[in-house]
C-alpha cells in the first residue's frame, strides 16, 4: 500500500511540475510576442492564469504534505500535547463539516459554469473550476484520515514545531 501511495504521490508531483512547466512556457512566449515581435497576444496570459489556478488547488490537494502547511501555530506549540490533539480535533472537524457542507453548491456552481467559455482557448469554464472540487473531495478525505489518526490518540504531525528551520 505504501508503494502505491508512494507512486500516487510522484505523479501528482509530476502534474505539478508539468503545470508549472506550461505556464513558464506561455510566459515566455507572452514575453517574447509582447516585447519583441511587438505583438501581444492574449492567450498566453489566459494560459497562465488557468494553469496557476490548477497548480495551486491540485498542489494543496495532492502534492503539499500536512507537515508542510505554512501555519502560524504560537498557541499549538505553547500547548501541552493533549490540548494539541484536541485543537486538531476541533480544526479537522471544522474543515470536514464545512468542506462537506460547501460541496453540494460547489458543484451546482461548477455544473452551472458550463454555459460560459474563456475568452481566447474558449475552454469551458466546467472544466476549469472542476479542480476545485477535486480540491474539496482531497481535503476532506485527507481531514477525515487525520481524524481517525487524532481520535485514535496518533500524533500526524511528522515535524517538530518547536525546531526553527530555513527553507532554503
Amino acid at each position: 500500500m505504501q508503494k502505491i501511495g508512494a507512486w500516487l504521490q510522484r505523479r501528482a508531483e509530476n502534474v505539478a511540475a508539468g503545470l508549472l512547466a506550461v505556464m513558464f512556457i506561455a510566459f515566455i512566449v507572452q514575453i517574447v510576442f509582447r516585447y519583441f515581435l511587438n505583438f501581444p497576444i492574449g492567450w498566453t496570459s489566459e494560459l497562465s492564469v488557468i494553469t496557476w489556478l490548477w497548480l495551486v488547488l491540485w498542489g494543496a490537494a495532492f502534492v503539499v504534505k500536512e507537515s508542510e502547511e505554512i501555519r502560524i501555530d504560537l498557541i499549538h506549540g505553547a500547548v501541552g500535547p493533549r490540548a494539541r490533539r484536541a485543537m486538531g480535533i476541533v480544526t479537522g472537524l471544522s474543515v470536514v463539516v464545512l468542506y462537506a457542507a460547501s460541496l453540494p453548491a460547489s458543484y451546482k456552481y461548477v455544473s452551472f459554469m458550463k454555459v460560459e467559455k474563456t475568452s481566447y482557448l474558449k475552454i469551458p469554464f466546467d472544466w476549469l473550476f472542476s479542480i476545485y472540487l477535486l480540491f474539496l473531495v482531497a481535503v476532506i478525505v485527507r481531514y477525515l484520515w487525520i481524524l481517525s489518526q487524532l481520535l485514535r490518540g496518533r500524533d500526524t504531525e511528522t515535524s517538530d514545531s518547536g525546531k526553527v528551520s530555513s527553507a532554503l
